[in-house]
């Protein structure tokens, strides 16, 4: 991170020494907490994982799509977020050399593709539980789950890897660079893959949950029946009186039953876990995107900042996800009171 401040040559050198320690303490607070989140991303991530492994309710959908997300955002943490913050520390300049920066880039890109399309798996994941709950049966989400993490690992692999391949190229010794290809051509097609596809996707699927809850919404109402009041019937047979005294039938109470209740906790979960992950990544990949097809000097600053805001997501993911489901904040409780 660039954080350069330029003094001009009327400044006396007391003062300039002054603002050098003052800028100093600030930049040592930034990397601090850069650092505290790469910690805390690993660590939360890390706990589901364990959760998945050590609880067998778990094993099993939607969970493996989670455990699919928590595997990106550990990588992230793990093997993106360092490397980052000694990029940094550098202001930005890479010395690292060659091969370490196209092992950093490849795993950048594929670790954070991964993590975005694996939130489009589970936003899918929950709106046909939604809205084909008789037709998405545990069989059916199984398979489909499996295959939507073939996929975005897939598609995150071709994403990370073509430069290696010769599409554009990463690293610069003269200029100390370190970064994703600017080739325009891969510029499009990787954030196309990587962001905006998804992005419509998961715009798409919150749409149509919002309109569905919507419909049910408008359409509930309170089925009743209220039977005739008294009816006598006179013949040349033995009187017969047939009495029905006023009642009333209802077939749905006033509350909300467990499944809308449910579904509306889900809708609500997916609509934050989509609404972080745009606020995240749209600035970083708005950037990415203009820089290299419009040659715009955007200010080192700003570049970090956009790309940290982007790596917060997989401290995000799992606190979004844990906070709105009840079993893993009780395996959270029962992993911890045993380890005591």
């Amino acid at each position: 991170m660039e954080w350069n401040i330029t003094v001009t040559a009327n400044v006396s050198s007391g003062e300039d020494n002054l603002g050098k320690h003052r800028f100093s303490v600030f930049s040592v607070l930034i990397l601090t907490l850069l650092a505290m989140l790469v910690i805390a991303t690993f660590m939360w991530n890390v706990l589901v994982l364990v959760t998945i492994l050590r609880v067998r309710t778990f094993h099993r959908v939607p969970h493996n799509l989670v455990a699919s997300m928590a595997i990106s955002d550990v990588m992230v943490a793990a093997l993106v977020m360092p490397l980052s913050l000694v990029h940094e520390l550098n202001g930005r300049r890479w010395r690292l050399g060659r091969v370490l920066c196209h092992i950093w880039i490849s795993f950048d890109v594929l670790c954070c593709t991964a993590s975005i399309w694996n939130v489009t798996a589970i936003a899918l994941d929950r709106y046909w539980s939604i809205t084909r709950h008789l037709e998405y049966t545990l069989k059916t989400r199984k398979r489909i789950s499996n295959i939507m993490i073939l996929l975005t690992w897939l598609l995150s692999a071709v994403i990370s890897l073509s430069p290696l391949f010769g599409w554009g190229e990463t690293y610069s010794e003269v200029d100390e660079e370190c970064k994703v290809s600017q080739e325009p051509s891969y510029t499009i097609f990787s954030t196309f893959g990587a962001f905006y596809l998804p992005l419509c996707v998961v715009l798409f699927v919150y749409w149509k949950i919002y309109k569905a809850a919507k419909f049910r919404i408008g359409s509930k109402k309170t089925n009743t029946i209220t039977p005739m009041p008294e009816v006598k019937e006179a013949s040349h047979q033995p009187q017969m009186v047939f009495t029905v005294r006023h009642a009333t039938v209802t077939f749905q109470t006033d509350g909300d039953t467990w499944r809308e209740q449910k579904e509306k906790k889900a809708a609500l979960m997916v609509g934050i876990l989509i609404g972080v992950f745009v606020l995240c990544w749209i600035p970083f990949f708005i950037t990415e995107l203009i820089n290299p097809l419009c040659s715009c000097d955007i200010p080192p600053i700003w570049k970090s900042i956009f790309l940290w805001l982007g790596y917060s997501n997989s401290f995000f993911n799992p606190l979004i996800y844990t906070a709105f489901n009840k079993n893993y904040n009780n395996a959270f409780r029962n992993l911890f009171s045993r380890q005591r």
